[in-house]
């Protein structure tokens, strides 16, 4: 057959595994090894569970034309040749398998095999691309396929998110700021084609999914999106509101989301319209209803950007003149009055849910006639709710569904009382969580509770520093036992486990923690948890594990917000300043100065006014960030206020760090005042070498080299940079590394050593491509345009422009000032004949991703300069 295999497709479209093996001796190995894949909700690919009408051979090749692993089980038999053919239909399962295909082998052991079975496992323990283990019962290959499956999962999610971030393609959609779903969309669909046709209307410009929690909002909104990619080719971003209890926060939070800087230099509103332009771009607001006063903001960027839709999951509408409301109803129910046979529930999307969720704890589970009356009962008690249903199914590991509905008879009527102001699908839900509970012991219950206090995601380690039980209690049996029962979540990420609860259990959780007065106590463990973090972490973020801390820290982000609005509710100024302060390098990388500094300032207007070194704290955030604006003149002397505090509280890196402020707003001023700022950093050097703070003294001498250029005194310039590349690199610390290097290029350049200068910039630039620095990004990209303008490359300085004003205008870094010094150059191309050329280029670069555009100035290695860059 020369054409490609007819189309036949899988017994489903989760992610596939194709299972090759001998079907008759090896039917309890296909049997565990069905069970193992679906158990982790993957979809096994199997003849018994797809027969068609089609010849055995094409039909096992477009199963494994559309599978994503490849399993193979041996043991002694080689299998059947079919007339005229060379190989076995087993043999010819692995030939045909990509080389890109994961292939996981597993060979039962035996003392006798056929020679042509010997002979295709001698071929496979060279592939490169498989990996084989022996084993001897069913059990033990169901263990080992659902580890190996698990692991290479979790190694495949995480170079694909590694890949999309550092090899985005400009081309295609963005994908990868979806949420990856955990379980198959069951029952919806024709919501989610009735919605998708809605997102891809022009005229609909905001769509609000409305329903009760745990009706399945947030899922039918992922799967909307990921239906509609290919419509919005600049990208989809998921915006998780759950953990943001400020309205203040919204804009930040979504900001963060889209790669826009908070860095509190403008209005963040503005940066966002800037950010989308006239881009088709989705963005999908999750849990909206606790910020539902923010939801002007959101007509503003609808106005203001043409192309953006805007698709909203909340509780409540938003009462905004462009909403389209879509009601999100419970899955459709079985005629409980016709559901004596398994065939006339089956089709139900209730009861498919239901049997999904119920197989992922108990593989062999089944909808027989004998319990199908029950299984139509129990969802119809449920109302079709998608997450009453599976913390129901949870349990199908010990009880059977007329068990559970047994057990639910017995709860639910005495708690739908006393709740007559929630709809009714919300009480079956409240019901369904308290009965979860009700199955669960005490300690178990009171994790959960405690479990309330996070927001968002939250490490293992956080659960042992705010669950405090007796010491006969060991917490990961508690923490197990609430991930069995679908209470409680789980995901890697990298090296440590995170957990999270979905907002109605936290809800939930959180209401028992207050009932019993414990609300107070473990909101004070969370704090003197994270500030412990902040100080862990505010040395490891200056070194060789910068950008590991910079990991752990983004994925900690909500509950390091909450840490500060729980000490600013308290007036706990001193412990919201200090832990402020010891993120300070983490706030400023990671593009949130702007929340920072709102704050601060609800700090400074504090009544009464807080001291000492929360003051100068505050002064310092409130005032440095926008040193260049200074319209009532009061940058400077606040930042001097700042120094002055520090120094006096004996804080000598904080009232350096200030002096570093203060210089510069001195060279921002609409006179220079050089001399001012040279004396300020002067003092600042001094106060670092003082207390051995390396990081500090990078950043100083890269100051003064600024300095010294702006006096046009580019050999002292060089020294400075050099100094603060020495010291960067013996301290490991890639973010300064990177700001040296591409402010020593500047110097190379203008002293005319464009080669070394080149060098310079291309190192500065992979280096903060590693960091995911956007700032450090587009100055690489800034200085590489000096260097293809000496080099008479009109073009590609076209492009790099392009890119590097693209880059800055979609992450809201185009306010702050620039040390712009590439202007020059661009001035001197648009004066000549090769503007056009100059300009068109431009054009195409402003198209380019950053990823793209890092590509692009980074093209394959060149020889080596002639001598180093930083000793040249």
């Amino acid at each position: 057959m020369g054409d490609r295999p007819p189309t036949i497709r899988t017994p489903d479209q989760r992610l596939r595994v194709f299972v090759s093996s001998t079907l008759k001796e090896l039917a309890p190995e296909r049997k565990a090894a069905r069970a193992a894949i679906e158990r982790l909700h993957l979809a096994p690919v199997m003849f018994e569970l797809g027969a068609r009408p089609h010849p055995p051979r094409d039909l096992y090749r477009a199963y494994l034309a559309q599978s994503d692993v490849f399993v193979g089980v041996y043991w002694e038999r080689y299998g059947w040749v079919a007339p005229g053919e060379e190989v076995s239909g087993l043999a010819d399962e692995y030939l045909l398998a990509p080389r890109s295909m994961p292939k996981l082998i597993y060979i039962k052991e035996s003392a006798s095999r056929e020679p042509r079975l010997v002979e295709l496992l001698d071929h496979i323990r060279t592939d490169d691309t498989a990996s084989f283990k022996y084993f001897a019962e069913p059990d033990e290959l169901a263990d080992y396929l659902e580890a190996d499956l698990a692991i290479l999962l979790a190694e495949r999610f995480t170079q694909a998110r590694s890949e999309s971030r550092a090899a985005g393609d400009d081309t295609e959609p963005v994908r990868a700021a979806l949420p990856a779903p955990l379980t198959e969309l069951i029952g919806r669909e024709p919501e989610l084609a009735h919605l998708s046709g809605l997102l891809r209307d022009p005229h609909v410009r905001l769509v609000t999914l409305v329903g009760p929690g745990g009706i399945g909002k947030s899922r039918l909104a992922i799967a909307a999106g990921s239906s509609v990619a290919s419509d919005f080719p600049a990208g989809e971003y998921f915006v998780d509101l759950t953990p943001v209890h400020d309205d203040t926060a919204v804009l930040s939070t979504i900001a963060q989301a889209m790669g826009v800087r908070d860095t509190g230099d403008g209005s963040l509103e503005e940066k966002l319209v800037v950010s989308v332009g006239d881009r088709r771009v989705l963005l999908i607001l999750d849990n909206f209803e606790q910020v539902v006063d923010s939801a002007p903001h959101l007509a503003t960027l609808l106005s203001a950007a043409p192309a953006l839709t805007i698709l909203v999951t909340s509780r409540i509408r938003l009462r905004l003149s462009a909403e389209r409301s879509f009601e999100v109803g419970p899955l459709g129910l079985p005629d409980a009055a016709r559901a004596t046979h398994a065939d006339q529930v089956l089709d139900a999307p209730a009861v498919a849910l239901f049997t999904e969720r119920a197989r992922a704890v108990r593989p062999d589970f089944q909808v027989t006639d004998a319990n199908a009356s029950a299984v139509a009962q129990l969802t119809a008690r449920l109302d079709g709710v998608p997450l009453a249903l599976e913390l129901a199914a949870a349990k199908a590991r010990v009880l059977t569904p007329v068990a559970m509905l047994e057990r639910l008879d017995k709860v639910l009527p005495f708690l739908s009382g006393g709740l007559r102001d929630l709809p009714p699908r919300q009480q079956t839900l409240r019901g369904t969580i308290e009965w979860s509970t009700q199955m669960l012991r005490n300690d178990e219950n009171e994790l959960l509770a405690t479990l309330g206090v996070f927001e968002a995601a939250f490490p293992l380690e956080a659960i042992e520093a705010v669950y405090r039980p007796g010491p006969d209690t060991d917490v990961l049996t508690v923490l197990g036992a609430l991930v069995d029962n679908s209470l409680v979540r789980q995901e890697d990420r990298g090296p440590l486990s995170y957990f999270s609860l979905l907002g109605t259990v936290r809800e939930f959780a959180r209401e028992q923690l207050e009932a019993t007065n414990r609300l107070a106590e473990v909101s004070e463990l969370h704090a003197q948890y994270f500030i412990h973090l902040g100080q862990q972490a505010e040395r490891l973020l200056e070194g060789p594990t910068q950008r590991e801390w910079m990991r752990r820290l983004a994925d900690d982000n909500p509950n390091l917000r909450a840490t500060v609005l729980y000490l600013l509710a308290s007036g706990d100024w001193d412990r919201a300043a200090r832990f402020c302060w010891t993120l300070y390098v983490y706030w400023w990388v990671g593009g949130r100065l702007g929340e920072v500094r709102i704050w601060m300032a609800r700090l400074l207007a504090s009544d009464p006014p807080a001291p000492g070194f929360s003051r100068a704290v505050a002064m310092y955030y409130t005032r440095a960030i926008g040193f260049w604006e200074d319209p009532a003149g009061q940058v400077i002397p606040g930042l001097e206020e700042s120094a002055s505090l520090f120094r006096a509280e004996g804080a000598t890196s904080g009232e350096a760090l200030a002096l570093v402020s203060v210089a510069l707003a001195r060279l921002a001023s609409g006179t220079p005042d050089v001399q001012g700022a040279e004396d300020a950093l002067q003092t600042s050097l001094s106060l670092f070498r003082n207390c051995d703070d390396n990081w500090g003294q990078a950043m100083v001498l890269v100051t003064l080299g600024r300095t010294a250029l702006l006096t046009r005194n580019v050999p002292t310039a060089l020294d400075r940079f050099r100094e603060s590349l020495a010291l960067a690199e013996e301290q490991k610390d890639e973010l300064s590394e990177s700001i040296a290097l591409h402010h020593l290029g500047i110097a190379l350049a203008l002293e005319g050593d464009m080669d070394n200068a080149r060098s310079a910039f291309e190192s500065s630039l992979a280096t903060s491509a590693r960091l995911q620095h956007d700032d450090g990004i587009a100055y690489g990209l800034e200085g590489l345009i000096v260097a293809a303008a000496s080099a008479g490359d009109i073009e590609r300085a076209g492009m790099l422009t392009g890119a590097a004003q693209n880059l800055r205008e979609e992450t809201g870094l185009y306010n702050a000032p620039t040390f712009a010094f590439y202007q020059p150059w661009v001035d001197g191309i648009l004066a000549g004949e090769g503007a056009p050329v100059f300009e068109a280029a431009r054009a195409r670069g402003r198209l380019l991703s950053a990823a793209k555009a890092v590509d692009y100035a980074l093209p394959a290695p060149r020889p080596e300069p002639t001598s180093d860059p930083a000793h040249a």
